[in-house]
């Protein structure tokens, strides 16, 4: 519940119509958001794909719904890794087959060369001197090296080791380094220590395939405007307020080829927020600040170029507030602040304590960074992302009351953007 903290007659209605305003956030519309966003027919909503743009059309209609003018915005993107088969990993020592699973005990390496059919060779540690036409079984820290020699030498592949999650689950990604001359694929850490252990011991060999290419895509923004009307008390306030921007990127990393990745958490959840926000700010009795606008935007997952190609068309008084994740709040939401936002900061700090949300200063490295290199006021939010970017990041799995917590927050600081609640905190 808001808390008051004024005993002023005119900031105790101010505060009134703030507390009022925040208790309309619908956990109902969220929820049903994300889990249509996560839904089978958006097939994990990469860019570029027709789950993605099914996505986008379905958000333009949803704003639309709510008065604002809305349009799309399409863009080229470059380098996007594509997995187009499931790749195939199985290894062999004292007459003992062991076939892996794909994201479970090994995934893709960002760095791989692509390569499209199984190739079987035998094993070698990175210490040998002979690497031609073997896989070759590199330390975490040292692959990049290892694949050196392995191009030089006209080796299989090289094989190096990567962490899981807490659900033992390896996440996708679909951009990265520069593509190497060889095939890379990255175990698990337990799965590579086990074939060194076997290596150490005898002859190992290796089957291992990575469909993994790079393509050029499209992506797709959709901006909504709302439009501004005057305050029931009379006069316009076209020319003061603040022109405040909400964004998140609805954009996920796409479903593998025989695995749904709903992307719930990421970003689904995010969007969820701010549309909601967006919904209760466009309803509200009185126009919250001078231009309220919602970006959301596509190929975040493959190196924020939506948000690239936008920030560079805003006014330079804009003030950006992208959220990132809102399925898991634990102690409290990650807040980075970049360009001139330190008074922007300020008034996201008055709005968590009259929300009760709380925050503390951590990495976002998402949208917001793309805008705030752009000189604009920019501020990035995130409160979890369980499951991130594998088969575990499924709706039930996004807390409700998170999902609250950053729409109530969002719709404060809107408010308080205005100056209606504290002039002093206006923009």
């Amino acid at each position: 519940m808001l808390r008051m903290t004024s005993a002023a007659p005119n900031v105790d209605r101010a505060e009134a119509d703030l507390a009022a305003l925040v208790e309309r956030v619908s956990v109902a519309r969220m929820r049903a958001t994300v889990y249509e966003l996560a839904g089978d027919r958006y097939a994990g909503r990469r860019v570029g794909t027709p789950g993605g743009h099914a996505a986008a059309t379905w958000l333009a209609e949803r704003l639309g719904e709510l008065g604002a003018e809305v349009r799309l915005s399409g863009f080229d993107v470059a380098d996007v890794r594509e997995l187009y088969e499931t790749p195939v990993l199985e290894w062999s020592a004292d007459r003992r087959a062991r076939r892996l699973e794909h994201r479970r005990d090994f995934v893709e390496h960002l760095a791989s060369a692509e390569l499209p059919h199984p190739r079987s060779a035998p094993l070698a540690g990175p210490s040998e001197t002979s690497l031609r036409g073997r896989w070759v079984l590199a330390q975490a820290g040292d692959w990049a090296r290892v694949c050196e020699r392995a191009e030089a030498q006209g080796a299989a592949g090289v094989l190096t080791a990567r962490g899981a999650d807490a659900d033992g689950w390896m996440p996708k990604m679909i951009a990265g380094p520069p593509a190497r001359q060889v095939p890379v694929i990255a175990l698990h850490t337990e799965v590579h220590a086990r074939m060194a252990e076997a290596l150490a011991g005898g002859p190992v060999q290796v089957t291992g395939s990575m469909p993994l290419r790079r393509i050029a895509t499209r992506g797709h923004n959709v901006y909504a405007r709302f439009p501004h009307t005057p305050h029931p008390e009379g006069g316009d306030d076209r020319e003061g307020g603040s022109r405040v921007l909400l964004t998140a990127h609805y954009d996920g990393v796409g479903d593998d080829p025989d695995r749904r990745l709903p992307a719930a958490a990421d970003n689904a959840s995010g969007v969820a927020a701010v549309l909601e926000a967006a919904r209760v700010l466009s309803a509200a009795p009185a126009p919250a600040v001078r231009e309220l606008t919602v970006g959301f935007l596509d190929a975040e997952e493959a190196g924020a170029w939506g948000s690239a190609h936008h920030a560079p068309a805003l006014p330079p008084d804009t003030l950006l507030i992208n959220l990132d994740g809102a399925a898991q709040l634990h102690q409290a939401a990650s807040v980075e602040a970049g360009g001139p936002a330190h008074a922007l900061l300020a008034v996201l700090d008055q709005a968590a304590r009259r929300t009760g949300v709380p925050l503390r200063a951590g990495a976002m490295a998402s949208d917001n960074r793309r805008y705030a290199a752009a000189g604009l006021a920019a501020i990035g939010i995130g409160m979890g992302m369980p499951g991130y970017q594998t088969p575990a990041e499924t709706p039930d799995r996004v807390q409700p009351d998170t999902l609250v917590a950053a729409a109530r927050l969002l719709v404060a600081t809107v408010w308080l953007l205005s100056g209606r609640a504290r002039p002093d905190l206006a923009l």
